[in-house]
């Protein structure tokens, strides 16, 4: 039986870095003082809106009249609190 040629490999090169153009990277810095305010009062509201309808909603007019949709609110309100902590840094 003939015996098969031998391969040679070529030997491995890696690709020259200088053909990229550095890109620079937007430094993130701290998030503004007020963004975090915002951020936690936002949560705190919401915590606070769930609260009030619980102990007082049937004694307040507008609360009253919005029934269920104050769950809607308090949590939308605590919900966006915390996807604004995605953003902060």
């Amino acid at each position: 039986m003939p015996k098969s040629k031998v391969r040679k490999k070529s030997v491995y090169t890696a690709p020259a870095s200088d053909r990229r153009t550095p890109v620079k990277v937007r430094g993130g810095g701290p998030s503004h003082p007020l963004y975090i305010a915002v951020m936690l009062g936002v949560m705190v509201i919401g915590l606070a809106w769930l609260v009030v309808n619980y102990i007082a909603g049937p004694s307040i007019p507008f609360m009253n009249d919005l029934g269920n949709w104050n769950f809607a609110i308090g949590f939308a309100l605590m919900i966006g609190g915390l996807l604004m902590t995605m953003r902060w840094r």
